[in-house]
């Protein structure tokens, strides 16, 4: 249990719920457009970027981001949500944007990938400071914290 209070505990301010809110939402929108807008955003532009059985990796990545986006923004396992939106957006930026700036440059490739890299840094942000004191995170810790004290009285108790 020690390793699940580490991963709840933070000491980030009330105001991460901020970040927490833009991830989490934009993930999950965009998991659930995957859904939506098959042809545009789903299986086809899977089979368009060249991603491997874009049937299956398709449904996969939507619902990565929908169930991660979800756990964001409730501020539970945070760290643990944050992980695999972080390979999301590796794959993402490598698949969609290094090609674009290979072919129309920089600027070109800036401009469109610019909520990429603002997700990419948030998730990043989001798994080094945790959720913040305003998230079921924080009541993890808080519970983990209350009884790590009672359990610790009774191990110290003098036995009679």
């Amino acid at each position: 249990m020690q390793w699940l209070a580490r991963i709840v505990a933070s000491s980030a301010p009330a105001a991460t719920i901020l970040v927490r809110v833009i991830v989490g939402s934009v993930f999950l929108s965009e998991g659930l457009q995957k859904f939506l807008f098959p042809a545009q955003l789903g299986v086809g532009r899977f089979e368009k970027i060249g991603i491997l059985w874009p049937h299956v990796m398709a449904p996969f990545v939507g619902i990565v981001e929908i169930s991660c986006g979800v756990l964001i923004l409730l501020g539970l396992f945070t760290r643990l949500a944050a992980l695999p939106l972080i390979i999301d957006m590796l794959v993402a930026i490598s698949t969609t944007k290094l090609p674009l700036l290979i072919e129309h440059g920089f600027w070109n490739m800036a401009h469109e990938a610019r909520i990429d890299f603002s997700m990419l840094l948030g998730s990043i942000f989001l798994l080094i400071v945790g959720a913040g004191s305003w998230s079921l995170d924080a009541h993890a810790a808080q519970w983990f914290r209350a009884h790590s004290r009672t359990r610790l009285r009774f191990r110290s108790a003098p036995s009679p």
